[in-house]
């Protein structure tokens, strides 16, 4: 044991490292060759420790040398084959008071620019918290534009922290809104719901820029509703219970296809918008939830919502690369429960999505 006894002292290698370098001189010496050629068994005393002592001290150089260079190539290869283009979902909840799961909504992050997709409940506290997970597009006052998929109010609670607390924090341009037919009479209530804080805001000591609160509503239709050098969306319509417009949102980038699908249940439209695309987001509900043993429940999820089963059919027929199951309605029951239903009908990649979960 004295050659491991040299390392750990001479060089302050610990018992575990020195032991397995001690372990492969061993070998060395038995074979009779040590690192540089000469035959070790023939190296005796003073000469031999010396020998010894060099080698460790190369040795320890040359994997010192190798850990830094592998890590800095693991980084780089992270940096460089990771897409320009990423999904955020900033919540994943719905109307359940889940304090794991805020307000549904999500981002498309390209180019150092966000685009959101609805607003619910804390979407502005959401967005800080990915810029504080590296995220920098999502700071608050770069939160300039969304697209929302329809107005029910779990997917809209955010809209007037989306309007006023990215101004109050910097915002100067308007905010770009697309949606549906009644985003603009839902903006104007929001606007002269707070109409005092607007004045206090830009008159007071504050003294508020005159154009970050401002919303430029765009009610949509069908097809390409929005394009800059970044992107290009296309909003399709999805089935969702009695609301007359419910749309799911298409993001076509460089480098990458994501489609959203907001609140629907099943519908070739999602199909068709994601046909191999890189990312599907799509909603789901748990079917074997208590509430849902009353028949009115049970007729009001298989119009509004999508089930494990009919996921797992959609899944097989758009053939995303990889599936994110997104606005989870757990029926108070365990994830797993949900996870398992999907497990045994999609064999593809997907994930059951966190809150700020990159993807």
């Amino acid at each position: 044991m004295r050659g491991m006894e040299n390392c750990q002292a001479g060089w302050g290698l610990g018992r575990g490292d020195a032991r397995r370098y001690w372990l492969v001189r061993e070998r060395q010496r038995l074979n009779h060759w040590g690192p540089f050629g000469f035959a070790q068994g023939r190296l005796r005393g003073a000469q031999g420790k010396a020998w010894r002592l060099r080698a460790c001290h190369l040795v320890l150089l040359v994997v010192a040398s190798s850990v830094t260079f592998a890590t800095r190539e693991v980084r780089a290869e992270n940096l460089s084959t990771a897409p320009p283009t990423r999904v955020v979902v900033l919540g994943t909840g719905n109307p359940s008071a889940d304090p794991d799961r805020w307000g549904p909504a999500a981002a498309v992050v390209v180019n150092d620019r966000a685009y959101l997709i609805d607003c619910g409940s804390g979407v502005v506290r959401r967005a800080a918290a990915a810029e504080k997970n590296g995220m920098a597009a999502l700071k608050a006052k770069e939160l300039k534009i969304v697209f929302i998929t329809h107005l029910h109010s779990d997917h809209t609670l955010g809209y007037p922290d989306l309007i006023f607390s990215p101004w109050v924090l910097g915002r100067k341009e308007a905010l770009e809104a697309y949606g549906p037919h009644g985003l603009k009479n839902m903006t104007s209530h929001i606007e002269k719901a707070w109409t005092e804080d607007v004045r206090i805001r830009r008159r007071g000591l504050e003294q508020a820029n005159a154009t970050g609160y401002k919303v430029n509503v765009h009610e949509i239709q069908p097809g390409v509703v929005y394009r800059d050098e970044n992107v290009t969306v296309t909003a399709f319509p999805v089935r969702h219970g009695i609301w007359k417009e419910a749309y799911g949102y298409k993001f076509e980038t460089r480098d990458r296809k994501i489609v959203i699908s907001g609140d629907t249940a099943p519908t070739d439209e999602v199909v068709k918008a994601c046909d191999g695309c890189d990312v599907l987001l799509h909603e789901v509900f748990n079917p074997h939830g208590d509430e849902l043993k009353d028949p009115h429940w049970k007729e009001y999820f298989a119009t509004f919502h999508t089930s494990p089963a009919e996921l797992g059919e959609i899944a097989r027929r758009a053939r995303p690369k990889l599936l994110v199951v997104y606005h989870q309605v757990l029926e108070k029951l365990p994830e797993a429960d949900l996870v398992e239903q999907i497990r045994k009908e999609y064999s593809g990649n997907w994930v059951s999505a966190k809150d700020l979960g990159v993807y």
